[in-house]
């Protein structure tokens, strides 16, 4: 059972960075000189994160990688709700 837990909150704490560091990045190359290698170096600094831990969680097996999944996908949907802009009725209040 701590097994799963930690699996779990690994996987959140990796896909709430993960979201993050793309949502951080975003705002930064829209404002940079040269916005392709912004997102380019980005990209390849989390997606080497993000397969690093999960193959480290796969060798404790499949139900492992399944939680941490889980809790990446999870992450996502809070991250991306707090990242949200916006909308105009909302300045209009």
């Amino acid at each position: 059972m701590i097994i799963a837990a930690d699996a779990l909150l690994v996987g959140g704490f990796l896909g709430a960075s993960f979201f993050a560091g793309l949502w951080w990045t975003v705002r930064r190359a829209l404002a940079a000189a040269n916005p392709a290698l912004w997102l380019a170096g980005s990209l390849l600094l989390r997606m080497t994160l993000v397969l690093v831990v999960f193959h480290v969680i796969a060798a404790r097996g499949w139900q492992a990688l399944t939680l941490c999944l889980l809790g990446f996908l999870i992450s996502r949907v809070i991250v991306t709700h707090f990242a949200r802009l916006p909308t105009k009725a909302q300045y209009e209040t």
